[in-house]
């Protein structure tokens, strides 16, 4: 059984230029939900100037169906947005690092030691409400700025978080850098170190279109969760040339034919894809939207 993630709401509509309404954000999840999907990172508590897409938050929370069995995630990246999260109904809280001192430098004017001991504090202070937290490694398989992340920083940062508190750890490719052989070698580190019992995903983008066989690699290797986004939308603000994320209705496609239950309805996650491609005014990077199941 595969968990999907999926980040569609959030690192889907995040780098868009058309602001999308609030309650077709709200629309889109409860869509997903019937389809299926019952892991959703639904918001971002960032700086609405900075992400104006992602400013209605707390509002979108307020609407979204109240689900025992459906999480919803939002993304934390410092303590500011830790307090606007701490004040709404959000299941688990995703708190985000780069692995890459020169991103995290670029992009938040501090190394890579500086965030992991400011966050560490963020994430035992979630923690503490009894919300979930879980920690995201960005920039993990390679950095557009400064090219290789060691993998043992990746690992130090990664047990930095879990003994902060977090009970998951993501591994995110942020601009599509990872390729199958890497990600199996990555993966298999992470469960030598941790070992088998670590609840461990993968968040790929599929800007040099490996997304699909980096996620297939992930799984030879033991992973059972992955992010993805419906009609592969996505891409980072922070990050340049990060295009889409890893397709919903195309992962499920390919565990489907594999034999691998994911829980989905996979007809209504292509209904759901092209509704969204009329709603962006734009044509989506899905594959299986416009080629159909057969």
């Amino acid at each position: 059984m595969i968990e999907i993630c999926e980040v569609g709401p959030r690192d889907g509509l995040q780098n868009e230029c058309k602001m999308i309404f609030t309650e077709t954000k709200v629309e889109l999840i409860t869509r997903l939900i019937d389809a299926g999907i019952r892991n959703i990172e639904a918001v971002s508590f960032v700086n609405p100037k900075v992400v104006p897409q992602m400013a209605d938050a707390e509002e979108v929370l307020k609407l979204l169906p109240n689900r025992k069995d459906v999480r919803y995630g939002g993304l934390v990246l410092s303590r500011s947005g830790l307090e606007r999260a701490l004040k709404t109904n959000v299941d688990y809280l995703h708190v985000v690092t780069a692995t890459s001192n020169a991103f995290n430098l670029k992009n938040a004017k501090r190394t890579v030691e500086q965030a992991v001991e400011e966050l560490s504090k963020v994430i035992h202070e979630g923690a503490a409400t009894n919300k979930g937290v879980a920690g995201v490694l960005g920039t993990a398989f390679g950095c557009p700025f400064e090219g290789e992340v060691p993998l043992s920083r990746v690992l130090v940062v990664a047990e930095k978080f879990m003994k902060a508190g977090c009970s998951e750890i993501t591994l995110a490719d942020t601009t599509g850098m990872a390729n199958p052989f890497q990600v199996q070698n990555v993966v298999t580190a992470f469960y030598d170190e941790f070992g088998k019992e670590l609840s461990l995903g993968l968040h790929f983008h599929n800007t040099r279109g490996l997304g699909l066989a980096n996620t297939l690699a992930g799984y030879q290797a033991g992973v059972r969760k992955f992010d993805s986004s419906i009609a592969g939308l996505g891409g980072c603000p922070f990050a340049p040339k990060a295009v889409g994320n890893v397709c919903t209705e195309d992962m499920v496609n390919m565990f489907n034919g594999m034999g691998v239950e994911t829980g989905t309805n996979l007809n209504q996650l292509i209904e759901i894809a092209k509704w969204m491609e009329n709603n962006m005014d734009r044509p989506l990077d899905g594959m299986l939207m416009k080629a159909g199941i057969a």
